[in-house]
Protein backbone atom coordinates (compact mmCIF):
# COMPACT_ATOMS: atom_id res chain seq x y z
CA UNK A 1 0.00 0.00 0.00
CA UNK A 2 2.69 2.08 1.08
CA UNK A 3 4.61 1.99 -2.34
CA UNK A 4 1.60 2.22 -4.58
CA UNK A 5 0.47 5.35 -2.49
CA UNK A 6 4.03 6.98 -2.93
CA UNK A 7 4.24 5.87 -6.84
CA UNK A 8 0.64 7.09 -7.82
CA UNK A 9 1.44 10.86 -5.73
CA UNK A 10 5.02 10.87 -7.65
CA UNK A 11 3.39 10.07 -11.11
CA UNK A 12 0.46 13.10 -10.11
CA UNK A 13 3.03 15.61 -9.42
CA UNK A 14 4.98 15.09 -12.07
CA UNK A 15 2.13 15.19 -14.74
CA UNK A 16 0.95 18.08 -12.61
CA UNK A 17 4.24 19.75 -12.98
CA UNK A 18 4.32 19.27 -16.86
CA UNK A 19 0.64 20.59 -17.04
CA UNK A 20 1.47 23.47 -15.45
CA UNK A 21 5.00 24.07 -17.92
CA UNK A 22 2.64 23.27 -21.24
CA UNK A 23 -0.47 25.59 -19.97
CA UNK A 24 2.60 28.51 -19.95
CA UNK A 25 4.23 27.55 -23.30
CA UNK A 26 0.86 27.93 -25.16
CA UNK A 27 0.26 24.17 -24.99
CA UNK A 28 -3.33 23.83 -23.72
CA UNK A 29 -4.89 21.27 -25.28
CA UNK A 30 -1.79 18.41 -24.76
CA UNK A 31 -2.25 20.04 -20.89
CA UNK A 32 -6.15 19.77 -21.08
CA UNK A 33 -5.46 15.90 -21.49
CA UNK A 34 -2.74 15.55 -19.08
CA UNK A 35 -4.75 17.32 -16.24
CA UNK A 36 -7.36 14.67 -17.05
CA UNK A 37 -5.17 11.91 -16.39
CA UNK A 38 -3.42 13.92 -13.36
CA UNK A 39 -6.96 14.28 -11.77
CA UNK A 40 -7.67 10.38 -12.11
CA UNK A 41 -4.51 9.61 -10.13
CA UNK A 42 -4.91 12.05 -7.87
CA UNK A 43 -8.44 11.34 -6.92
CA UNK A 44 -7.07 7.47 -7.25
CA UNK A 45 -4.04 8.33 -4.21
CA UNK A 46 -6.09 10.75 -2.34
CA UNK A 47 -8.88 8.04 -2.02
CA UNK A 48 -6.46 5.63 -0.90
CA UNK A 49 -4.90 7.56 1.89
CA UNK A 50 -8.27 8.75 3.44
CA UNK A 51 -9.43 5.16 3.39
CA UNK A 52 -6.57 4.15 5.51
CA UNK A 53 -6.17 7.67 7.70
CA UNK A 54 -4.89 5.90 10.29
CA UNK A 55 -1.96 4.38 8.76
CA UNK A 56 1.02 7.20 9.54
CA UNK A 57 3.21 5.28 7.17
CA UNK A 58 0.44 5.86 4.35
CA UNK A 59 0.87 9.47 5.67
CA UNK A 60 4.58 9.66 4.96
CA UNK A 61 4.39 8.31 1.77
CA UNK A 62 1.48 10.44 0.31
CA UNK A 63 4.31 13.44 1.71
CA UNK A 64 7.37 11.77 0.24
CA UNK A 65 5.97 10.73 -3.29
CA UNK A 66 4.25 14.66 -3.45
CA UNK A 67 8.57 15.81 -2.62
CA UNK A 68 9.71 13.21 -5.54
CA UNK A 69 6.87 14.36 -8.24
CA UNK A 70 8.48 17.81 -7.72
CA UNK A 71 11.78 16.50 -8.30
CA UNK A 72 11.11 14.55 -10.78
CA UNK A 73 8.81 16.80 -12.55
CA UNK A 74 11.36 19.29 -13.58
CA UNK A 75 13.82 16.50 -14.20
CA UNK A 76 11.43 15.92 -17.27
CA UNK A 77 10.43 19.21 -18.58
CA UNK A 78 14.59 20.06 -18.13
CA UNK A 79 14.45 17.06 -20.65
CA UNK A 80 11.81 18.06 -23.02
CA UNK A 81 13.49 22.06 -23.15
CA UNK A 82 10.48 23.12 -24.68
CA UNK A 83 10.47 26.95 -26.00
CA UNK A 84 13.16 29.19 -26.54
CA UNK A 85 15.43 31.01 -24.70
CA UNK A 86 16.92 34.53 -25.33
CA UNK A 87 20.97 35.49 -24.36
CA UNK A 88 21.96 38.72 -24.00
CA UNK A 89 25.66 39.06 -24.97
CA UNK A 90 28.06 41.70 -24.51
CA UNK A 91 31.93 41.82 -25.68
CA UNK A 92 34.51 43.77 -24.53
CA UNK A 93 36.12 43.01 -27.57
CA UNK A 94 33.69 45.06 -30.69
CA UNK A 95 36.33 43.80 -32.77
CA UNK A 96 35.64 40.01 -32.83
CA UNK A 97 33.79 38.25 -35.49
CA UNK A 98 30.63 37.15 -33.09
CA UNK A 99 27.68 37.37 -35.04
CA UNK A 100 29.13 35.57 -38.28
CA UNK A 101 30.38 32.77 -36.01
CA UNK A 102 27.32 32.38 -34.20
CA UNK A 103 25.11 32.45 -37.64
CA UNK A 104 27.43 30.21 -39.05
CA UNK A 105 26.16 28.02 -36.41
CA UNK A 106 22.59 28.29 -37.35
CA UNK A 107 21.69 30.89 -34.27
CA UNK A 108 19.45 33.97 -34.75
CA UNK A 109 21.66 36.91 -34.03
CA UNK A 110 20.98 40.60 -33.77
CA UNK A 111 24.13 42.84 -32.87
CA UNK A 112 24.89 46.33 -32.49
CA UNK A 113 27.77 48.13 -31.10
CA UNK A 114 27.51 49.62 -27.72
CA UNK A 115 29.62 51.51 -25.21
CA UNK A 116 30.13 50.54 -21.64
CA UNK A 117 32.42 52.28 -18.64
CA UNK A 118 35.64 51.10 -20.00
CA UNK A 119 34.71 51.82 -23.54
CA UNK A 120 33.30 50.53 -26.80
CA UNK A 121 31.30 46.60 -26.58
CA UNK A 122 29.64 44.86 -28.96
CA UNK A 123 26.20 43.54 -27.84
CA UNK A 124 24.48 40.74 -28.99
CA UNK A 125 20.89 39.34 -28.61
CA UNK A 126 20.55 35.72 -29.90
CA UNK A 127 17.83 32.92 -29.95
CA UNK A 128 18.20 29.84 -29.30
CA UNK A 129 15.77 26.57 -28.42
CA UNK A 130 16.11 25.49 -24.70
CA UNK A 131 17.41 22.47 -26.04
CA UNK A 132 21.23 24.04 -26.83
CA UNK A 133 20.92 26.96 -24.84
CA UNK A 134 24.03 25.35 -22.97
CA UNK A 135 26.12 24.25 -26.25
CA UNK A 136 25.08 28.00 -26.65
CA UNK A 137 27.06 29.46 -23.88
CA UNK A 138 30.22 27.31 -24.71
CA UNK A 139 30.18 28.25 -28.01
CA UNK A 140 29.88 31.93 -26.96
CA UNK A 141 32.39 31.48 -24.42
CA UNK A 142 35.29 29.84 -26.52
CA UNK A 143 35.20 33.00 -29.24
CA UNK A 144 35.02 35.33 -26.39
CA UNK A 145 35.68 33.64 -22.63
CA UNK A 146 35.04 37.30 -20.89
CA UNK A 147 31.98 37.78 -22.59
CA UNK A 148 28.94 39.07 -20.12
CA UNK A 149 25.83 37.02 -20.62
CA UNK A 150 22.37 36.93 -19.23
CA UNK A 151 19.60 34.42 -20.36
CA UNK A 152 15.90 34.83 -20.38
CA UNK A 153 12.74 33.17 -21.79
CA UNK A 154 10.60 35.03 -24.25
CA UNK A 155 6.93 34.81 -23.27
CA UNK A 156 6.30 35.25 -27.38
CA UNK A 157 7.35 35.36 -30.56
CA UNK A 158 6.36 36.76 -33.51
CA UNK A 159 7.66 37.15 -37.28
CA UNK A 160 11.03 37.99 -37.96
CA UNK A 161 13.76 36.09 -39.38
CA UNK A 162 14.96 34.28 -35.47
CA UNK A 163 12.01 31.86 -36.31
CA UNK A 164 12.45 30.45 -39.38
CA UNK A 165 16.42 30.25 -39.27
CA UNK A 166 16.53 28.63 -35.65
CA UNK A 167 13.75 25.92 -36.86
CA UNK A 168 15.85 24.73 -40.52
CA UNK A 169 18.03 22.98 -38.34
CA UNK A 170 21.43 24.72 -38.70
CA UNK A 171 21.54 24.86 -34.98
CA UNK A 172 21.15 20.64 -34.72
CA UNK A 173 23.54 19.83 -37.73
CA UNK A 174 26.30 22.19 -35.71
CA UNK A 175 25.91 20.21 -32.50
CA UNK A 176 26.19 17.12 -34.19
CA UNK A 177 29.14 17.93 -35.62
CA UNK A 178 30.93 19.38 -32.76
CA UNK A 179 29.90 16.12 -30.64
CA UNK A 180 30.85 14.05 -33.97
CA UNK A 181 34.46 16.12 -33.52
CA UNK A 182 35.26 15.38 -30.22
CA UNK A 183 34.01 11.73 -30.27
CA UNK A 184 31.07 12.37 -27.88
CA UNK A 185 28.57 10.68 -29.97
CA UNK A 186 29.08 7.93 -32.56
CA UNK A 187 27.84 8.37 -35.87
CA UNK A 188 25.36 5.30 -35.62
CA UNK A 189 23.60 7.76 -32.93
CA UNK A 190 23.80 10.75 -34.76
CA UNK A 191 22.49 9.42 -38.18
CA UNK A 192 19.51 7.68 -35.62
CA UNK A 193 19.21 11.53 -34.21
CA UNK A 194 18.95 12.78 -37.15
CA UNK A 195 16.24 10.67 -38.53
CA UNK A 196 14.10 11.12 -35.94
Amino acid sequence: MVAIIMAINIIYVSLSTLRVILTLKGRRYIAAVIGTIEIIIYTLGLGLVLDNLGEIQNLVAYGLGYGIGVISGSIIEEKLALGYTTVNVISSNPDITFTKQLREKGYGVTSWYAYGMDGDRLALQILSPRKYELHLYETIKSIDPKAFIIAYEPKQIHGGFWVKQVKKGKIVRSVEKEKEQSGEVPKEENISSREQ
